[in-house]
């Protein structure tokens, strides 16, 4: 089997081996993204779920503001688009924890938390792939084990989700008769236990907008997303690599002395109290990137 190895003098060592033999060229196995975008989501008066402590909160004061929000968990879901070969569509889930304080009563504010779902769709290109991957599991054990069943599906690509902390552009108590904004849970049962679990409390079931003759306010919030999507696959290449060398660097204990003279020796964190950098516009780019034109 050494002609698979592809070993110096062979077609394909042409720039494997250096002049020692040592080999620069290397097979690995890594996902290649197909197809990527970005997003900059808006979502107005998403309703948001609340405890009963936070229900009560709103049913007697309009006077609420976010403290907290962080995205405690997203689904993604990935179905092949009918009728274009290789697209498939993305479904992404975001179930954003929210914390509020509101008014009570003059000097005295109460926290309380909930949850806003948001729901989006893209169409990204996935490439199609007709083979089946199987992986050992390294456990010797599973010689006699009983295999599982064996079910003929399509490989379908990953996808992979990045983004930022969610941003609160408004919050808003509303009456009853107000409409809000569901994109696929409008009760508090559609929302997983899992997610109501990171919650201080259960979630009101009494959480509605008007309908059956339900008279309590509503909670929304409107919320800013920055997203990056992209489809990934297994893939192998070759690439240019060196071989593992010991770094030359010695480790150096923590030894306990003067903590000033420690504090001393750091350097001072400019970047830390200047300003970021006001990016370039259109217009400046065109006069030369310090609002004088180039003559």
């Amino acid at each position: 089997m050494g002609e698979n190895r592809f070993p110096c003098g062979s077609p394909l060592s042409a720039h494997t081996c250096g002049k020692d033999g040592s080999r620069d060229t290397f097979c690995i196995e890594t996902n290649r993204i197909l197809d990527s975008c970005r997003d900059r989501d808006c979502y107005e008066n998403v309703k948001v779920f609340l405890t009963d402590l936070g229900q009560e909160i709103i049913d007697h004061t309009t006077q609420v503001r976010v403290k907290d929000v962080c995205i405690a968990w997203t689904y993604i879901g990935i179905d092949p688009v009918q009728f274009n070969r290789g697209f498939y569509s993305v479904t992404i889930r975001y179930y954003i924890r929210l914390v509020f304080e509101g008014c009570i009563c003059p000097g005295r504010s109460q926290e309380f938390d909930g949850i806003a779902v948001i729901e989006k769709q893209v169409v990204l290109w996935g490439g199609e792939s007709n083979v089946s991957i199987f992986r050992s599991s390294g456990d010797g054990s599973d010689f006699c084990a009983e295999p599982e069943p064996c079910y003929k599906e399509r490989t379908v690509p990953t996808a992979v989700v990045e983004v930022v902390e969610p941003i609160v552009l408004g919050v808003r108590v509303l009456e009853p008769a107000c409409e809000v904004t569901c994109c696929c849970c409008c009760c508090a049962c559609d929302v997983p236990a899992s997610i109501c679990a990171c919650l201080s409390a259960p979630l009101c079931s009494e959480n509605g907008n008007g309908d059956n003759g339900n008279d309590h306010r509503t909670l929304a919030v409107s919320i800013g997303i920055f997203s990056l999507v992209r489809l990934i696959r297994p893939a192998q290449y070759l690439i240019n690599a060196t071989e593992f060398i010991i770094p030359d660097k010695e480790c150096v204990s923590a030894t306990p002395g003067d903590p000033c003279e420690l504090f001393r020796s750091m350097a001072f964190p400019v970047t830390e109290f200047a300003p970021p950098p006001m990016p370039l516009t259109s217009i400046d780019r065109i006069k030369g990137g310090c609002g004088c034109s180039k003559d």
